[in-house]
């Protein structure tokens, strides 16, 4: 399941301006000069194979290069964590890339360039892992580029763009549109402690991105992000911020929005565990004996149209395996 850093940035970049922005920030900068980028498209991973189909964290856009026809693709994987073997995670999904590329064009067409991206922050501090597949291949890498070796081993050299090697001011003041920059200092406040006592002093993002002219819309996701990240202490200083930019009343309604949605989760969980319980106390009744197995598996279902159907077999049978059947 992606997380909530996962599902933020993935509303941020599916905005082709916004994700415009950020990538031209992220490549190295002769690259990007070289795209073309009106014609940026995010595309499905469907194109690539299911091994990055199943990794919700990776995101995949298109462009062209200027100048001519040549396509090129970039890879981007958000880490709120150290991958000590990214390089080889990146090195398979540039070859499965090319796999899918090929299997779906005609034999010589020029491939794709394809530029593999990292977006780290994380509460540890700075990435560490090595950025170049050969650092794991554990070969005396010195002796091997003296000796003219080194180049015939599998190479590869992802982007990092490492967050927590930024200072805030320079995040601040990106060439980026309002919601990229303010999403980028929230993710560099990587632990709950740092982004609880931080917040307050983004007023000014949060007040530009309002001013957008999607702003109402941006902070509803952003009050989304920070609720699910964050604590109740979070929900009160975000509460403080958003009343240094509107009246009480949209404060209000941009809170009480997520409040309602969190109540309606609990009380979804609390019917759920009533249902069970239900079915428990039935099964007791009639005398239907239970093993830890059985038991564990009637509390901890989250489907509630399967405890109904539990709950009315449990009133017609004395069976354990006739209730719980498929």
């Amino acid at each position: 399941m992606s997380g909530p850093h996962d599902r933020f940035i993935r509303y941020v970049l599916e905005h082709p301006e916004r994700a415009a922005a950020l990538l031209h920030m992220l490549l190295p900068p002769g690259f990007a000069a070289r795209v073309d980028w009106s014609t940026l498209r995010s595309q499905s991973p469907t194109i690539v194979d299911t091994a990055i189909r199943e990794s919700r964290s990776d995101l995949l856009f298109s462009v062209r290069l200027r100048g001519g026809s040549r396509r090129a693709f970039i890879l981007l994987e958000h880490q709120s964590r150290v991958e000590g073997r990214m390089a080889v995670r990146m090195r398979q999904y540039v070859s499965r890339l090319l796999d899918g590329w090929e299997r779906q064009h005609r034999r010589g067409s020029a491939p794709p360039l394809i530029v593999p991206v990292v977006l780290y922050h994380g509460p540890r501090g700075p990435w560490t892992a090595p950025l170049r597949v050969e650092e794991l291949l554990e070969v005396p890498l010195q002796e091997a580029r003296r000796e003219g070796w080194l180049k015939h081993l599998l190479r590869l050299e992802y982007v990092l763009y490492d967050l927590m090697t930024r200072s805030e001011r320079e995040l601040k003041t990106l060439a980026c549109p309002p919601l990229v920059r303010l999403a980028l200092v929230l993710l560099r406040l990587a632990s709950t402690r740092e982004l609880n006592r931080r917040l307050m002093q983004q007023v000014d993002l949060f007040r530009e991105v309002h001013a957008s002219p999607e702003g109402e819309q941006e902070l509803e996701a952003v009050v989304y992000y920070l609720r699910e990240r964050g604590t109740k202490a979070t929900g009160k200083v975000t509460r403080q911020v958003l009343a240094c930019l509107m009246r009480e009343q949209r404060v209000e309604e941009l809170m009480w929005t997520e409040g309602q949605r969190l109540r309606a989760a609990g009380r979804m969980e609390g019917r759920r565990e009533e249902r069970a319980e239900a079915v428990l106390r039935i099964l007791a009744a009639r005398g239907v004996r239970l093993n830890d197995e059985s038991r564990q598996r009637i509390l901890k279902c989250r489907n509630l149209d399967t405890l109904n159907a539990w709950f009315e077999r449990a009133l017609r049978t004395r069976s354990i395996s006739k209730v719980l059947e498929a």
